[in-house]
């Protein structure tokens, strides 16, 4: 079901480009749809509910940002690398990123002074801050990749679809790898079903994914660069697994929540791509 609605999603994103061409290129000159339609529209539904979640995981060190000025700044952040490719709001861009990072700090102070209490503001205000940097700020790196447009680098639902693959291909070879080869442990204070020959099969696997998807993106990557592009994401994958089980073992949780029978919740579905998503943006850059 998930692959269902991912796949229809992202066939609307497409297709939403194809009808917007002419009004962009009447409009603004640019021989360009809008881009990145359908995944604005899905991680606007999906980074409030992670929101919720990672609160209650911060919750656990009595770290507890407001939920509601988090989700409000990530859903800016992602309305912001939206707007990125449009021409007027370009001269602006670059300000007005750093006006919502301060902007939600603000709102966090003011909310706690609205209390009138004094007791615990640091931890209010660097918990909604990290929060909506963890999810707005890792998912403005993937949108600002779908809707970006240089000389060498041109935003299409293939790359974004292309991060996806790699990084859930990686947790497939992963298991199978791990299930036939695993012997030694990767680190098993924190997540102990994991191991080192699951990891490379993981990478392995992801680096053979990553040449495949290469093809379907002609003038952009080759082979090798599709390969090497893989491997770097599928283990940066790894490492959000990681990351997140971190934050579980802290607050003494299996999973993030119980949105999606069988995966657990939200965050546990999202953290490899979100966290995968800046090195993406880099590695695209060099490429």
């Amino acid at each position: 079901m998930m692959l269902a609605a991912l796949g229809l999603i992202l066939w609307v994103d497409h297709a939403a480009e194809g009808w917007t061409r002419a009004w962009m290129l009447q409009r603004y000159g640019v021989d360009r749809g809008v881009c990145g339609i359908g995944l604005m529209a899905l991680l606007l539904l999906v980074v409030p509910a992670a929101t919720i979640e990672l609160a209650t995981l911060f919750a656990a060190e009595r770290v507890r940002p407001y939920r509601l000025i988090s989700a409000g700044g990530s859903a800016a952040l992602i309305a912001h690398a939206f707007l990125t490719q449009f021409p007027p709001f370009k001269p602006i861009a670059t300000s007005f990123l750093a006006f919502i990072i301060v902007f939600v700090m603000l709102l966090a102070a003011l909310r706690r002074a609205s209390a009138k209490q004094t007791q615990d503001a640091i931890v209010h205000m660097a918990g909604t801050t990290l929060a909506t940097l963890y999810l707005g700020g890792l998912a403005w790196f993937l949108l600002a990749l779908r809707v970006k447009q240089s000389s060498h680098v041109v935003g299409t639902t293939m790359i974004i679809l292309m991060i996806l693959l790699v990084v859930k291909f990686t947790d497939i070879g992963a298991y199978f790898g791990g299930r036939k080869f695993g012997k030694h442990k990767l680190i098993f204070w924190l997540s102990p079903g994991k191991t080192w020959e699951g990891l490379f099969f993981g990478v392995m696997t992801a680096g053979v994914v990553g040449a495949i998807c290469a093809a379907f993106i002609p003038g952009q990557l080759r082979w090798w660069q599709g390969l090497i592009f893989g491997i770097v994401i599928g283990g940066i994958g790894q490492l959000g697994d990681l990351l997140e089980s971190l934050m579980k073992r802290d607050a003494e949780v299996k999973d993030s929540g119980s949105a999606i029978p069988g995966f657990g919740g939200i965050l546990d579905v999202i953290d490899s791509p979100l966290l995968a998503a800046p090195f993406a943006y880099l590695l695209f850059s060099i490429f």
